[in-house]
């Protein structure tokens, strides 16, 4: 399957951002400028503390900038977190019917796309199944579906899978790659792992730390069904991460 089309319009565009959290706080974001194309499959990357989290925020609308611009094309975005946060007491799909009754879906049609939803993500056959009836893997689905359920043209997701095994975590790329590829989704995802970055992203970009920028960025050929353990996988990795290295020796010294 090719990736989707991507057209000349931005579906995502920050102009001379920056953030400090108090009048007289630290600066976290410095003159961030960045465009994402609409079908675009962006990967942020960095070592913890590098503000990757509070631009993902301030473009979800979650957080203002200090100064600066940031113009979501469809008007808002969708956010997926590293945890789930599926209501308890709800089956998989009351879970994702409450996305698409929160979006004004009149009820006699939230269950007929609730499980479409979660077909997407192939878990249609848990649909009467509670939160704790399911693995971590398949909770991150149900968010996943959920997420879709708010029918934005832009996905956030905020480190969704760095609490899972890594036979898991590779399983959801695949997923993810899939649900993407199918959709059309711009999709910005945030990470510290590096070779995740490259097994997901059509473009890699490297945020440097205190403040946070764009330090560095890597076009990535697309390429369907792309392995984690692949050759150009371990040798743009391995580019990456001492490049991420540099950046928090500079930032140590």
């Amino acid at each position: 399957m090719s990736a989707p089309a991507v057209s000349t319009q931005t579906a995502i565009q920050i102009d001379a951002l920056s953030k400090r959290f108090g009048a007289a706080g630290p600066l976290v974001l410095d003159n961030v400028s960045l465009s994402v194309a609409p079908g675009e499959f962006v990967c942020l990357l960095g070592a913890s503390g590098c503000g990757k989290s509070t631009l993902l925020n301030i473009i979800a609308g979650l957080e203002r900038p200090t100064t600066g611009t940031v113009t979501v094309a469809s008007g808002n975005a969708a956010v997926m977190f590293q945890d789930a946060s599926l209501f308890p007491w709800l089956t998989a799909g009351r879970n994702v019917e409450l996305a698409l009754r929160l979006r004004g879906v009149p009820r006699e049609r939230r269950r007929s796309q609730a499980l479409e939803l979660l077909d997407i993500v192939n878990l249609a056959d848990a649909a009467e199944k509670r939160p704790h009836e399911l693995s971590g893997g398949m909770r991150q689905r149900v968010a996943l579906a959920r997420s879709l359920a708010q029918d934005r043209q832009v996905l956030l997701m905020d480190e969704p899978f760095a609490a899972l095994d890594a036979i898991t975590r590779d399983l959801l790329h695949e997923e993810l790659e899939r649900v993407w590829r199918e959709t059309g989704r711009t999709i910005v995802f945030v990470t510290h792992n590096v070779r995740e970055a490259v097994r997901l992203g059509q473009r890699v970009l490297l945020m440097s730390s205190r403040p946070g920028r764009i330090a560095d960025e890597w076009q990535i050929a697309d390429q369907a069904h792309r392995r984690i353990e692949s050759a150009e996988v371990t040798r743009l990795s391995a580019e990456i991460t001492e490049q991420l290295r540099q950046e928090i020796r500079r930032n140590a010294a």
